[in-house]
């Protein structure tokens, strides 16, 4: 019989790149399991001064992009585009195109205008004008949805408070995507709620387009006659579809697990798990909470005790802290309020210096790691590193450690792939939005077996005998 190596299986469905998000949201629509739903949608572009020529190329090719995966058409989407600076240019109505083709090719012909920046005025030029009937917006109804999506680099000249206030009471939903030094009160205020869902930044007009998935999935209303076989199930090995919703079970061999969706295929064996999460100013302090829920949804997905799993947690920025070592904490609940009371760092991003301190300190004997134990590092981080990772990364992986990364927004996927474990593809993951996480936590999973579960079972039970024949000679 083959000797069975143990394993650690990082199963994830969304898995980094966001293209197989997009191909899922276009499989689903090219199958009929995904409908839009009637709507009138502005986008109000900022082209103030503070917009380089190159970075309002940049925004065209955003909505490009997203008007390249909606259902346009009279009966269906419209779309609609005002340019504002201290004046304000409908661009596009929402009766001038009823096709894809002609929508896009108006949208690169757009010129920026590059004075002030009147956003209330913006907003007041499109509920009186861009939505209005005579510019081709629908009568108001409940089966047509008002949608705006502004996008502004900087600080209005004018109040948008009150005015934005008045648009979301005469039914515009309205969406706010700040870039660079914009102020997000400013966002917030504007915005509709919830606002977690209404609001996003990005540090540069050059990754912009990392929102375009959001946005073309804000327009497709999923069916839900089949759940499974969109793909919008938490199901680790077997979905089973039901009306209006889904179960889970497991294949032959396999147990399903108190929470209903994992599968047990044997004894978990002991494993050292060290987080090391960058809390830079990039992150900011609303996506940190994000980072944390992250952290405690694997969590709660690990057989955490005193002879199983042991979680450590170092957050680094400019330096590095130490979070609480391996074995302080032997239950979820205490891990768990460990994890909630960390406190944001909010500096630079100085990811080798925090590999360095993981492979020299974290799994030492005297930060409570355990000999003979597995060894994982969870790597996480949403920019570019500011000092050298590669000679750290190297060593991770030289001492045996079995190295995931994830990266968010600004991430660099060449950093990513030099921290990961071989082969790279099933150890680095990117997504472009901190609200993608929880997905990306449904579907990780650290077990130590693979293969056969019988053969798994009992070579865990064999392995602890040797060790324990092991214990017993040294003693003698």
């Amino acid at each position: 019989m083959t000797p069975i190596q143990p394993l650690f299986l990082l199963l994830l469905g969304l898995i980094g790149a966001q293209a197989n998000l997009d191909l899922r949201t276009a499989a689903a629509m090219a199958a009929g399991l995904c409908k839009a739903r009637p709507t009138d949608l502005v986008f109000i572009i900022d082209s103030s001064r503070s917009v380089r020529p190159s970075e309002f190329e940049q925004v065209k090719v955003f909505l490009a992009k997203v008007i390249e995966g909606l259902n346009v058409g009279p009966s269906a989407t419209r779309v609609g585009v005002v340019n504002y600076a201290s004046r304000v240019k409908n661009e596009v109505s929402l009766k001038t195109h009823r096709t894809k083709a002609g929508l896009i090719k108006a949208v690169t012909k757009i010129e920026p205008l590059s004075t002030g920046t009147m956003t209330g005025l913006a907003i007041q030029f499109a509920m009186n004008v861009a939505f209005s009937e005579a510019e081709g917006a629908r009568a108001k109804s409940s089966d047509v949805g008002k949608v705006a999506i502004i996008v502004t680099d900087g600080r209005p000249q004018d109040n948008v408070k009150d005015i934005a206030q008045r648009a979301r009471d005469a039914g515009i939903e309205i969406f706010a995507i700040g870039v660079g030094r914009v102020d997000m009160n400013t966002l917030r205020q504007m915005a509709s709620d919830p606002l977690d869902d209404h609001v996003d930044y990005v540090e540069s007009y050059s990754v912009i387009e990392k929102l375009t998935k959001k946005f073309q999935e804000a327009f497709c209303e999923d069916l839900v006659s089949d759940l499974c076989a969109t793909g919008d199930h938490d199901c680790e090995q077997v979905c089973i579809s039901t009306p209006g919703s889904y179960k889970c079970a497991c294949r032959e061999g396999f147990t399903l697990m108190d929470n209903g969706r994992s599968c047990s295929a044997c004894s978990n064996s002991a494993t050292d798990v060290v987080f090391l999460i960058d809390g830079s100013k990039s992150v900011r302090p609303e996506n940190f909470e994000l980072v944390k829920k992250w952290i405690n949804q694997i969590i709660d997905k690990l057989d955490v005790s005193e002879s199983k799993a042991h979680v450590g947690l170092v957050q680094y920025s400019s330096t590095v802290k130490p979070e609480f070592p391996l074995g302080r904490y032997n239950n979820k609940k205490d891990l768990k309020e460990a994890v909630k009371k960390m406190a944001y760092l909010e500096r630079g991003t100085m990811t080798g210096q925090a590999l360095r301190y993981l492979v020299e300190n974290s799994f030492s004997l005297g930060q409570g790691a355990r000999p003979g134990v597995t060894k994982v590092g969870i790597v996480f981080t949403d920019g570019r590193s500011q000092d050298y990772i590669g000679e750290a990364a190297k060593k991770a992986k030289e001492n045996g450690f079995k190295m995931y990364a994830v990266g968010v927004g600004n991430a660099v996927e060449d950093e990513l792939k030099e921290i990961a474990s071989e082969p790279t593809g099933e150890h680095y993951f990117y997504t472009a939005d901190f609200k993608a996480m929880s997905q990306i936590a449904k579907k990780l999973q650290i077990n130590v077996c693979n293969g056969d579960p019988c053969e798994c079972d009992s070579l865990v039970k064999f392995q602890k005998k040797v060790e324990a024949a092991l214990q017993a000679l040294t003693k003698k």
